[in-house]
């Protein structure tokens, strides 16, 4: 095992380092962590928010949440308000309407940023992230920067009632992003995961500008290429069992050109520009 002076006297590249902070070869000291916020973004999530909620806050008494409603029609925020004036650890952020995925984590990191927490998650409301996991994350956020909920970690899937299609799909997609981008992570389209503070203040939110799956894509990516540690868990993804999914042929095809467009602006130097050391 490589010391960190050790690292530095033998110039190691960036894209090295990273790929190896993934698979574990070094990880460096362990720092506590102490308040945490689960963003859920919502839209018509009024049969599973009451169940999510209280098994989420279970899991660690530094956990809390903020539910982002985009004007859900079936009650959804309501839902969320009531909930939240029973329970501190429960926050609502309301949106004007359905702006989509990234926009509403977006908007959920920086209430989060402003508030000082130390770990932001993101994760599903329908329960195909399963709380479970979550101690998981907290452990393993002390030794990364980001930590990505893996389906496809080391060679094995791990997901269930999904049909064929839907799910090769989602393992060719994750080929293809790893292939155009260079990520060294499995799960590159994944959306339960945890980043330090430090890694969404060191990147310009304003200019991330996937909205879809894709934005799970990108997202990792400027972490990635800000020299941050990547990490991934194992996790089991079960479809949702009540509601709608969100999935759909925009989302598909946005993702296919956003990963181009992403390896142009970090070939060009017009990602974001890297943390000092």
């Amino acid at each position: 095992m490589w010391t960190a002076g050790r690292r530095d006297r033998l110039r190691i590249p960036p894209n090295l380092r990273a790929f190896l902070s993934v698979y574990k070869h070094f990880t460096g000291p362990a720092v506590s962590l102490e308040r945490a916020l689960v963003i859920v973004p919502t839209y018509n999530e009024s049969e599973n928010l009451p169940r999510l909620i209280p098994s989420v806050l279970s899991r660690d008494p530094r956990l809390e949440v903020l539910v982002v409603d985009d004007a859900s029609p079936d009650g959804t925020g309501r839902i969320a308000d009531d909930i939240a004036a029973a329970e501190p650890r429960v926050h609502v952020l309301h949106r004007a309407g359905k702006l989509g995925l990234g926009t509403a984590y977006l908007d959920g990191f920086r209430w989060g940023i402003g508030k000082g927490y130390d770990v932001l998650f993101e994760m599903d409301a329908d329960f195909s992230h399963d709380p479970v996991h979550l101690p998981q994350f907290m452990e393993a956020i002390e030794r990364y920067d980001v930590v990505l909920g893996s389906r496809y970690l080391h060679g094995r899937v791990t997901v269930v009632n999904w049909p064929i299609g839907r799910l090769l799909l989602s393992y060719f997609a994750n080929v293809y992003a790893r292939w155009v981008t260079g990520l060294p992570i499995a799960d590159a389209t994944g959306g339960f995961k945890a980043f330090r503070r430090p890694v969404l203040e060191a990147i310009d939110l304003d200019r991330v500008e996937s909205n879809g799956y894709a934005f799970q894509i990108e997202m990792s990516f400027r972490a990635w290429k800000q020299g941050f540690r990547l990490g991934e868990i194992p996790i089991m993804f079960v479809d949702r069992d009540l509601g709608e999914s969100k999935m759909s042929k925009k989302i598909v095809r946005e993702a296919v050109w956003r990963v181009w467009r992403l390896r142009f602006l970090s070939l060009t130097g017009r990602l974001d520009r890297p943390r000092l050391p």
